[in-house]
């Protein structure tokens, strides 16, 4: 039996990490409309489950805050609120094939209230993300802050889970099945299976 924290384990948290803060990166240099720092979250809330996601996002969170963009700090509870939902979503096989749409919106309904009010409440809704152009675009249409923080919020939100649920589908379709499968009987017996 494996240690609570193999380092597979390890490993596979480590590399979703990476891929927040690169998304994140990418996506803050661009000025996107999207954040892209959630995919890591989502591969490994597919892999490794909820408890394991919510670390990783965290993590993401917290590195990215330090290092380049002080407002991912803030959304540090949204990480954690895409780690737990969309590792819910995978075990009940809620983002998988025709359910997908409907899964992701699952999860991301709550955690855009979420991010909503973070955006609302600390930052008036102008945050590093492209998504204030959205905020500001909307309030030049008579749109109520409020109303245009969280229009913008889901509909990004939605946006960047969407894509990053295809992603992740499509990485773990190419991955070997036999490493997958091994991984999940190594949860299964040692370690904190969900």
């Amino acid at each position: 039996m494996e240690s609570k924290f193999s380092v597979r384990t390890m490993t596979l948290i480590s590399f979703g990490i990476a891929i927040n803060i690169v998304g994140a990166f990418i996506a803050l240099g661009l000025r996107l409309p999207i954040y892209l720092d959630s995919i890591g979250t989502i591969m490994i809330a597919a892999i490794l489950g909820p408890k394991y996601a919510i670390i990783t996002g965290l993590c993401g969170s917290i590195v990215s805050g330090i290092t380049f963009d002080i407002y991912s700090l803030y959304f540090a509870p949204v990480q954690i609120s895409t780690g737990l939902l969309a590792g819910i979503m995978y075990k009940k096989e809620f983002l998988k094939g025709f359910k997908i749409p409907l899964g992701v919106f699952a999860f991301v309904l709550p955690t855009s209230i979420l991010s909503s009010i973070i955006a609302a409440g600390v930052f008036g809704g102008i945050t590093s993300s492209g998504s204030s152009y959205i905020v500001q675009f909307l309030s030049v249409f008579g749109v109520g802050k409020v109303t245009s923080i969280v229009i913008t919020q889901i509909f990004t939100d939605y946006t960047d889970k969407f894509i990053g649920v295809l992603l992740v589908n499509f990485a773990l379709s190419v991955l070997p099945s036999n490493y997958i499968e091994k991984t999940k009987k190594i949860l299964s017996k040692g370690e904190f299976n969900g």
